[in-house]
């Protein structure tokens, strides 16, 4: 009797083990497949996002270097980036619907990437190859290793996926490891926002830390919001639920906070400083709140954690580069310059000014106080012709210099 059933049950447990093997890699190549499609739509937003951006400042740049009276909106160009801009924004909006948060965020390097391909394309300035390559030697190195650390991002990235129904994202807003996270955020963000605004703390790192905290926010409600639309476009709605509108304003609240501080941020510091520390502040606390909140990690192996952990430290150092060799802008210099004055001109050969650096020493034109000086005001000397009656043969000169003592 055994030995007559025993071909049976190996005959029927066959097919169930061979359904069950072929199953699980439908799901990982499907699972892959929302993966490649959203980091294309966060690559294409970032693309046209950047590209949006680079025509709005052709347009104002083209505007003040040129008698047009029309104010800028007036002009085809800034619409079109306007244009542009809605549909880069709509483009990474859509992203974080298929893909993981931790995979979409660090993707933002495509738009420093390409704003240096554009800046080095429509440089006005001509050079000899040899000092194009040593001046955009680090905007090449800096690209180079973005491109590489965007690779290992998609490709080494978390492959966690489920519907953001209203039920899965209010058991992740209840969890007790988002529960403490949001706890350790507010502490360090009141504590930062203390020393910003009672200490006078106006460090770059700790405004685009506030920056960052609040951002980690906006990223996770903006997935919320963007899942949530595409589940409820599937047939499945979610729109008459609660959390989705709770998502909603979180969403709008901290993206208005998030641009305030990251004004004021641009105007204390240099913007290359700021985006190349705000990336990297930005994207690991984004990274550490899908983690918390959407559990992107989980069922990972070490392999896959440490590839991806690599392809954002080379991300971050490329962005670094990359904004490290932008041009820094000029301070301004307290000096008049005399061939920028009409029917100056010939005065000087070649158009080479007249004021020396402001680090030398007290001299014509400089608009700097020397308390040190014997006197208040030294006038520069000039060859004195003496005026001379009678003599025809010399001829005299265009202007008379008098000659005053002191006490006059």
């Amino acid at each position: 009797m055994e030995g007559g059933n025993s071909p049976n049950l190996q005959l029927q447990q066959l097919p169930l083990a061979t359904a069950a093997v072929s199953v699980q890699p439908h799901t990982d190549s499907f699972s892959y497949k929302e993966n490649l499609i959203g980091a294309l739509l966060a690559i294409f937003g970032h693309l046209v996002i950047s590209i949006a951006l680079n025509l709005q400042k052709y347009s104002h740049i083209r505007l003040a270097g040129s008698k047009d009276p029309r104010a800028y909106f007036k002009t085809k160009t800034w619409w079109c980036g306007l244009f542009l801009l809605l549909l880069g924004e709509l483009g990474v909006f859509s992203s974080y619907a298929f893909a993981p948060l931790s995979l979409i965020v660090p993707l933002s390097a495509v738009s420093v990437i390409a704003s240096a391909i554009i800046g080095i394309i429509f440089i006005k300035e001509k050079w000899k190859p040899k000092d194009f390559l040593r001046r955009y030697l680090l905007s090449f190195v800096g690209c180079g290793l973005a491109i590489v650390g965007t690779y290992l991002l998609i490709t080494f990235g978390p492959n966690s996926h489920e519907k953001m129904t209203a039920e899965n994202i209010t058991r992740h807003l209840v969890s007790w490891p988002f529960l403490l996270y949001m706890l350790v955020e507010i502490i360090i963000f009141c504590l930062l926002l203390y020393f910003y605004k009672e200490k006078n703390a106006n460090y770059i790192v700790v405004i685009l830390l506030l920056v960052a905290l609040l951002g980690s926010m906006t990223v996770v409600t903006v997935k919320a919001v963007a899942g949530m639309l595409v589940v409820s476009i599937q047939g499945n709605l979610q729109l008459d639920y609660p959390i989705f509108y709770i998502m909603l304003v979180c969403m709008v609240a901290t993206a208005i906070f998030q641009a305030t501080f990251l004004a004021q941020a641009s105007q204390l510091y240099d913007s290359s400083q700021v985006a190349s520390i705000g990336y990297i502040l930005s994207t690991t606390a984004a990274i550490t709140a899908g983690a918390t909140f959407y559990l992107d990690f989980t069922g990972e192996d070490v392999l896959h954690i440490c590839m991806f952990a690599l392809g954002c430290l080379i991300a971050f150092l490329g962005v670094f580069l990359i904004t490290r060799n932008r041009k820094k802008s000029v301070p301004f210099e307290p000096y008049i310059s005399m061939d920028a004055m009409p029917g100056m001109q010939n005065m000087h050969d070649k158009g080479i000014a007249v004021q020396p650096d402001l680090k030398a020493s007290f001299s014509y034109g400089a608009l700097e106080n020397n308390d040190n000086m014997p006197e208040i005001y030294t006038p520069a000397t000039l060859p004195i012709v003496q005026e001379q009656h009678g003599s025809k043969g010399v001829a005299a000169p265009p202007y008379r210099v008098l000659e005053h003592s002191k006490k006059e």
